[in-house]
């Protein structure tokens, strides 16, 4: 069909079903673009589950008594470490339908992974928390204590902590690909997401500069008033997206195809559904066969209305 041409009366041979399909780059725009105003309504939803968060800093700043602020601080902190876990390993479940090009209803498969991971997500959401705030208070006591101690072994410290903050994160990309992809303990998720970082080191660094990368642009280039506009909307699912699309091959080739290949069986996420050969099939797909339809040829008689 012309769509920005007169000939729209006329039609192509469709798409083969059997034809070249993208990969890499081509294939992450190809379902960006696809996906983009689910993107768009997902990172709102996630982002509720921050409101916890918004509300302990705000009553710092508005109760006067620093105890009851304090207080009022960190429970609203626990009530967002408890929920942000679950409300990740949701986003990261729609996000693997999209990369592995699975039907999915957005909304309702974001609260199934909510649910069915709780337990477990929460205390990976936690154990993020807990290694933030220690991130930030060695920031804070470290280099105060080496001043006042005249010593660097503080600074070693601090390096080394900054270095288990970069391993966990790290561990991230692969842990809740992990808990909603398959079966595995809480044991094994944790040792595998560390294998896997080290295994594929490069992927895990690649990712890693990618969404520090756009956290730095939001800090430092981005207008704080802008920045308040489109946070609802921009980052986190995209960062999850990308994340899935990068990292979820390295769980496939190291985690679910030998699994799968243990018991003689092919890994379906990899299949394109297609019949075996000694199956009959009722249709067969004429896409890239089909003879083009030849516009008609314009002539006088009487219109039919």
């Amino acid at each position: 069909m012309g769509l920005f041409s007169k000939d729209y009366e006329s039609a192509g041979a469709g798409i083969s079903k059997n034809g070249p399909k993208k990969t890499g780059i081509r294939l992450y725009f190809d379902i960006l673009w696809r996906k983009i105003w689910k993107l768009f309504g997902l990172n709102l939803l996630y982002m509720l589950f921050f409101v916890p968060l918004a509300a302990g800093f705000l009553l710092l700043f508005k109760i006067d008594n620093s105890t009851a602020a304090f207080a009022a601080l960190g429970i609203c902190l626990l009530i967002f470490a408890v929920l942000i876990g679950p409300a990740t390993a949701g986003l990261t479940r729609v996000m693997r339908h999209y990369v592995i090009e699975k039907p999915t209803f957005a909304v309702h498969d974001f609260f199934k992974g909510f649910k069915n991971d709780f337990g477990r997500a929460s205390i990976i959401g936690i154990v993020d928390i807990l290694m933030l705030l220690s991130v930030y208070a060695g920031y804070r006591i470290y280099p105060q204590m080496a001043e006042q101690f005249n010593s660097k072994v503080f600074y070693v410290l601090y390096a080394l902590s900054l270095s288990v903050a970069l391993v966990v994160i790290m561990m991230n990309f692969y842990i809740f690909l992990m808990l909603t992809a398959t079966d595995l303990s809480f044991l094994n998720l944790i040792k595998n997401s560390f294998a896997l970082m080290f295994v594929s080191i490069k992927t895990s660094l690649l990712t890693f500069l990618i969404v520090g990368a756009v956290f730095a642009a939001m800090i430092f280039l981005i207008p704080l008033s802008i920045l308040l506009f489109i946070l609802p909307f921009f980052p986190m699912a995209f960062l999850c997206f990308t994340v899935c699309f990068i990292c979820y091959p390295v769980i496939q080739k190291y985690v679910i195809n030998p699994f799968y290949t243990a018991q003689g069986l092919v890994n379906p996420e990899l299949c394109d559904g297609d019949q075996d050969d000694d199956e009959e099939a009722l249709c067969e797909d004429m896409g890239g066969k089909e003879k083009p339809i030849e516009k008609r040829p314009k002539g006088k008689g009487k219109r039919i209305s």
